[in-house]
């Protein structure tokens, strides 16, 4: 018997919406198959707060300047996480609140997050580097043979194999982990819907289910023998003069891979979907230098996770709209990363774009621990692909995931010729 709680923190998977009526910005199918952009701009012109009813009970304020965004995002005091961050958890008290990472307020926040954060240096993540580039070598190698190529299934696989290493997952895992990392999250999707029972709700709470029973094992597997991957920096973190509770490392495990699955496919996917063809890649592959810059501008554009919530912890104004003690409101990044009022021609990839000062990371006390890690993997990815190969041609339709948290294409056939 254990002196610890060894309950994971499960996340509420209770999706709030139907795609069969509409929903405005709540609807994933907007995301999917809608003008979502055209929509954001709407809604900036509108110059003020909008309130998204989602049923006869729950609604929520969207946030679409980069303005209020970087305020709500900054200002933890009045702007809570721990109520929940995702629409899945709205109307609900997240249960994660408090014991996991993102759904943390500081300080307690910022002691969960110290050790991971110190793992995760520019530094400290270099002697990974050959290997992050070994394992892109190895997702771009169908790409030599001249056919088709679906990339945004490679970029999917990608964060997963990348964060298993540092967490010292087993290599067999990775296919199951990367389905089950985006069944959490776009349980609309036709691609993770469960089939048994056709239901959005049922499909997250069965990939909640396998991912946290997952972890379980790990956690007991590497509680005999600690090393000096991911998870046993979280197994050994203290919190509040002791050592996280075998649930709050089992959640924040999850968190971790999360993240990791939802920021760095997505902005290499928006690169080979919307600019193929446009002469941006050409131009990129002539000064690779501008890589670091060319990244940046990539996940500004792409914004690849779509939102956060938090929920306001007294009456407040924002942009002339009272936000009352806890009414929720969703921060569309996407939205905010396009706001003429921040960025210069703000739908324009500027390969040189700088300052750049986008919140595909987000801002403030909850910007993402893993931005090291996922920065540094998508210069290695742009660097070997713009380098190794050229000649890239659409093969078909590129499709988008179904989701409202992640904005990004799930199948993209391409293809290319090495160089």
């Amino acid at each position: 018997m254990t002196d610890v709680d060894e309950t994971p923190v499960r996340l509420v998977g209770k999706c709030p919406v139907s795609h069969t009526a509409a929903y405005g910005v709540a609807d994933p199918m907007l995301f999917s198959d809608g003008d979502y952009r055209a929509t954001w701009a709407h809604l900036r012109e509108l110059d003020r707060l909008t309130w998204q009813q989602v049923d006869d009970r729950r609604g929520f304020w969207s946030v679409v300047k980069y303005e209020d965004a970087d305020r709500v995002l900054r200002d933890h005091e009045t702007f809570t996480s721990e109520r929940g961050t995702m629409l899945d958890t709205l109307g609900t008290q997240d249960p994660a609140g408090g014991r996991q990472i993102p759904v943390t307020d500081p300080p307690r926040h910022t002691g969960m997050r110290a050790r991971l954060q110190k793992a995760l240096t520019p530094k400290s993540l270099e002697a990974q580097h050959a290997a992050i580039r070994g394992l892109v070598r190895e997702l771009f190698a169908p790409l030599g043979d001249g056919g088709t190529f679906d990339f945004a299934q490679a970029m999917l696989m990608l964060p997963v194999a990348v964060a298993g290493v540092q967490m010292d997952l087993p290599r067999e895992d990775w296919p199951r982990l990367c389905h089950l990392l985006n069944a959490s999250i776009a349980g609309h999707d036709p691609d993770y819907l469960d089939t048994a029972s056709g239901d959005a709700v049922a499909t997250v709470d069965g990939a909640h289910r396998e991912l946290f029973a997952y972890f379980q094992e790990i956690y007991r597997e590497r509680k005999r023998k600690l090393g000096d991957d991911l998870i046993s920096v979280l197994m050994t973190t203290q919190v509040d003069g002791r050592p996280m509770a075998p649930g709050e490392v089992m959640s924040n495990c999850y968190s971790v891979l999360l993240g990791a699955s939802v920021t760095t496919p997505h902005s290499p996917n928006y690169v080979m979907a919307e600019q193929i063809g446009t002469g941006l890649l050409d131009e990129w592959a002539a000064d690779i230098s501008v890589t670091a810059s060319a990244v940046e501008e990539a996940l500004r554009l792409a914004a690849p996770v779509n939102y956060f919530m938090r929920h306001a912890t007294r009456d407040v104004e924002v942009r002339g709209t009272t936000v009352k003690e806890g009414d929720p409101l969703v921060v569309w990044f996407g939205s905010a990363n396009r706001d003429g009022d921040a960025f210069p021609d703000p739908d324009e990839f500027q390969l040189r774009r700088k300052p750049n000062r986008h919140l595909s990371f987000g801002m403030g006390p909850h910007y993402c621990v893993g931005h090291t890690l996922a920065r540094a993997t998508l210069k290695i990815l742009f660097e070997e692909l713009l380098t190794s190969y050229h000649r890239f041609e659409s093969a078909g339709t590129p499709v988008r995931m179904r989701s409202t948290f992640v904005s990004g294409y799930k199948h993209l056939p391409i293809t290319a010729r090495p160089i």
